[in-house]
């Protein structure tokens, strides 16, 4: 549009006027652009005439877009602002939830894998480039350094139920779960060590579990050497690559209806065609293939393999 306008407004003072084409075209960006140098030559009344339109049309053109340029960016601000505020109302009636630092590789994959259970989730991640890639994503996030208390503090540390260290360097991590721990003495922490002597530093610092992804992906490359068909089925147990089998782990509560009944009379395998392969006991022991004598216990977690509807509807039974 604007270069119609220069076009425009040239071509009408070479016909006009009779200049040449740099008079012309010197005259109607002046003009266009509200410079106010005089004219380069002496301006005919027909010439006159065409200023004013070409005033009218270039000028306020140039407003419009100077106005669509203001507009853009203001409004553009509003909404940055408004999505901020609501993002951060969200995070605040969050409750139970986890709080994942780090949104590289390794924590954009377990976000993903959270979200199936479906799990509550607030990343805290501070590279920049990062934030389109969680707005894709879904997630609810905190930009900023995680080891700093003011954001674990909005992230909700105090009503999380854990927290997954997993930024670059060890001690990254350490100086993190060292600051997460103080917030809260009671949350789970789980860590991610690259070095192996940096699992007892962080167990140190107060981490609950610290895992190594390098040393994980050695030992299930070594499975799927040594027992290729248990890695298998593991692999459609846990990869959610199909949903005629999956593995899930579930907590009694105290309201739920098959508490204190022998396995053999709750029905989970007629009704949900459900395999209960353990069950764990608040003590930490586990009972695996229960006999159809064993007794469901409230705070037990049963261990069941089956299709996915099917361990939702016993998910419903054990913990309404």
């Amino acid at each position: 549009m604007a270069l119609c306008i220069v076009i425009f407004g040239t071509t009408g003072y070479i016909v006009v006027e009779g200049w040449g084409f740099l008079d012309a075209l010197y005259m109607t960006i002046i003009t266009i652009s509200t410079v106010g140098y005089s004219e380069v030559h002496l301006v005919s009344k027909a010439g006159r005439l065409f200023t004013i339109l070409l005033v009218f049309f270039g000028v306020g053109f140039t407003l419009y877009i100077a106005a669509a340029v203001v507009q853009f960016m203001v409004e553009g601000r509003i909404r940055i602002i408004l999505g901020r505020r609501r993002l951060e109302k969200k995070i605040d009636r969050m409750k139970d939830h986890y709080i994942v630092c780090g949104y590289g590789r390794i924590g954009r994959v377990l976000c993903r894998d959270l979200k199936r259970k479906p799990l509550d989730l607030v990343v805290v991640e501070k590279n920049p480039e990062l934030i389109p890639v969680m707005d894709a994503d879904g997630v609810l996030y905190i930009g900023g350094d995680a080891s700093d208390e003011e954001n674990l503090i909005k992230a909700g540390i105090k009503r999380a139920k854990g927290l997954i260290a997993l930024l670059a360097s060890d001690a990254d991590n350490v100086f993190l779960v060292l600051t997460a721990r103080q917030l809260d003495p009671d949350l789970l922490i789980v860590a991610r060590a690259s070095q192996e002597k940096a699992k007892s530093k962080l167990l140190a610092a107060g981490a609950n579990t610290v895992e190594s992804p390098y040393e994980m992906g050695a030992v299930s490359m070594a499975h799927r050497i040594i027992r290729p068909t248990v890695t298998s089925f593991l692999d459609l147990a846990f990869a959610h690559k199909r949903k005629d089998i999956q593995m899930e782990e579930i907590p009694v509560s105290a309201s739920s209806s098959l508490v204190n009944i022998i396995l053999k009379d709750t029905g989970i395998r007629q009704k949900y065609n459900l395999i209960i392969i353990a069950i764990k006991k608040p003590d930490g022991n586990m009972l695996f293939n229960p006999s159809f004598e064993a007794i469901i216990e409230v705070d037990d977690t049963v261990i069941a393999v089956g299709e996915e509807t099917n361990l939702h509807k016993l998910e419903n039974i054990l913990n309404p």
